[in-house]
């Protein structure tokens, strides 16, 4: 492996790290904020940094690239507030496992072979030892997990019709602000006058540095080097490294089992990256 795959690979674990770094902090933060609250703070942070880096053309664009880049965004702002809600029910690792069922389904769905219908069972079989040791899980949690790997599915196949549309870091940009309108009156009402305290208004901009634009320009540039199956391999030890993140900030241990049914989801979804990755790459119009 040379140097530059040497360093895109640490680009995407520091990204990685980075992300559920944030996430933890987040959780940590949710006596004092509401999780939809903490979200906003999050993409509003996203949101600006990256319209001043992107700095998007917006004129002349066709009602295609809009549709696009709204359902990107609807999909992005879901996906982060779904997740939230999650976290706020169930233990993040658990959470974070669970979401993994949305990327991992695209995967499998871009493959022929029956046999890759294992990793369905293996994923499949992880989350139902969930039911079997519901230690700090909740029905409502699960759900929200659930609802948040069905955005991150629809996050995965928009981004490529963003991209398509869209140069560079655009997308994502305009993507955020949509995200951040969309939740704004609702985020609003739950945060009130919390969202106007300093310590909180630096908290959740740290929290969307770490949890959004850190892994993403990390992601951006190790893409660049990485093919999207190695890629997609390292982005499955997400679950693991939300795990350990919860365990070092939130003193929120997991089960034996549960622990098993982590393993089993993510061996699952090397499994079916590594079959169903052509599904993933663009497809042209």
């Amino acid at each position: 492996m040379g140097r530059g795959m040497q360093r895109a690979v640490w680009y995407v674990l520091a990204g990685i790290v980075s992300v559920q770094l944030g996430a933890a902090i987040a959780k940590d933060l949710f006596d004092r904020i509401d999780p939809t609250a903490m979200v906003f703070l999050r993409l509003v942070t996203s949101a600006l940094l990256l319209t001043v880096i992107a700095r998007p053309r917006l004129r002349g664009r066709s009602r295609a690239d809009w549709l696009v880049v709204i359902g990107f965004g609807i999909a992005l702002g879901t996906m982060n507030w779904a997740i939230y809600q999650s976290f706020a029910r169930i233990p993040l690792g658990v959470a974070v496992t669970i979401e993994f069922i949305g990327p991992l389904t695209i995967a499998v769905l871009g493959s022929r072979r029956a046999r890759d219908l294992i990793w369905v069972g293996l994923a499949a079989a992880g989350v139902l030892l969930f039911g079997f040791d519901p230690t700090g899980v909740t029905l409502p949690g699960v759900l929200f997990a659930l609802l948040a790997g069905a955005a991150w599915a629809a996050y995965i196949l928009l981004s490529a019709r963003t991209g398509q549309r869209w140069q560079g870091v655009e997308g994502l940009a305009v993507a955020s602000v949509v995200a951040t309108l969309v939740l704004m009156p609702y985020a609003v009402a739950r945060g009130g006058s919390t969202l106007l305290l300093p310590d909180i208004l630096l908290l959740g901009a740290a929290v969307g540095v770490l949890s959004s634009v850190v892994p993403y320009s990390f992601e951006l540039a190790a893409l660049r080097q990485l093919k999207p199956a190695v890629f997609g391999i390292l982005m499955s030890l997400e679950p693991a490294a939300a795990a350990l993140a919860a365990i070092v900030v939130l003193q929120e241990l997991l089960t034996p089992l549960q622990w098993v049914a982590m393993t089993s989801v993510v061996v699952a979804s090397v499994g079916a990256t590594r079959s169903g990755r052509s599904r993933l790459e663009p497809v042209p119009d």
